[in-house]
This record gives structure tokens, sequence and C-alpha cells, in this order.
């Protein structure tokens, strides 16, 4: 009980009630606000926080778009486990931008841990990046998965 008091207080207390205010920076176009709210959480480890200044790297939403900065930012928050960072780090296999060239085989691992932490989107995805792989690369993806939901996703 007294975990899951502790875990309370984390989520309802001033980094959460600031991450959610940054929220409502960025949908009324207030990106360099929301950044400054965002940071201080973000540098320290907040998953949240991780994720949305990676989606403002990625998307160029007051900083200068930078694909290897919104992917740094994007794998910090997912390898907490954050579902949406996760589907981003996909994404960037997926597609290859800002590295020497796709991997569909992380794509793939990304967008299944995605899903299993409750992504709805990442389905999709997933759907779509198998299309593009062989199957020495499916299960390839299916050792990776493995590998590293026992270890982020111990009770799924």
């Amino acid at each position: 009980m007294r975990n899951f008091c502790l875990a309370l207080a984390l989520l309802t207390g001033p980094a959460f009630a600031e991450i959610e205010e940054a929220r409502d920076m960025m949908e009324e176009g207030r990106f360099e606000e929301a950044y400054q709210a965002l940071w201080p959480a973000a540098r320290s480890g907040n998953a949240d926080a991780e994720e949305l200044i990676g989606v403002m790297y990625a998307m160029g939403l007051g900083l200068p778009r930078d694909d290897i900065r919104a992917f740094e930012w994007y794998l910090r928050s997912a390898m907490k486990g954050h579902p949406g960072a996760q589907s981003g780090v996909g994404w960037y296999y997926e597609i290859g931008r800002g590295m020497p060239a796709p991997d569909l085989v992380r794509a793939y691992m990304w967008y299944t841990l995605s899903a299993i932490g409750g992504d709805p989107d990442a389905a999709i995805s997933l759907e779509e990046v198998v299309k593009k792989m062989t199957k020495a690369e499916i299960e390839k993806a299916h050792e990776l998965v493995a590998d590293y939901k026992v270890w982020m996703y111990p009770f799924r």
C-alpha cells in the first residue's frame, strides 16, 4: 500500500501538473514555453517529458527539427516503457530517418513492445512493417522482443 501511495503522489505531484500544463501549451502553439516547462522533468528522467521533447524535435515544434536528438529523447523514454515513445523509436527504425538505413527488425521489436504497453496505433504500424519483412527478419525480431519483454514488461 505504501508503494502505491508513493506512486500516486509521484503521478499527481508537481511534475505531472507541469507536464499537463506543457501539453496544453503545445496544443496552443506555445512551443518555446512548453519546452521550458518540460525541460526540468525531462532532465530528471520523466518518460512523459522525454517523449514530448522527442516529439518537439521530430516535428520541429519550437525547436529546429533534429532527427538525431528526437530519436535520442524517444529512446530514453522508450527504455522506461513509454508506449508512445516506443512507437516513435519503431518509426525511426522503419523509415531510417536520421540513420544510415532502415532497420525493420528493430522497428518490429519496438512496435511490438509499444503494443504490449498499450499504444493502440502500434498494432497498425506493426501490420505495415511486417509486410516489408522476410521470414528470417520476423524470427529475429521475435527473439529481440523476447529479450526486451521480460525486462521491460516482466508481468505481461
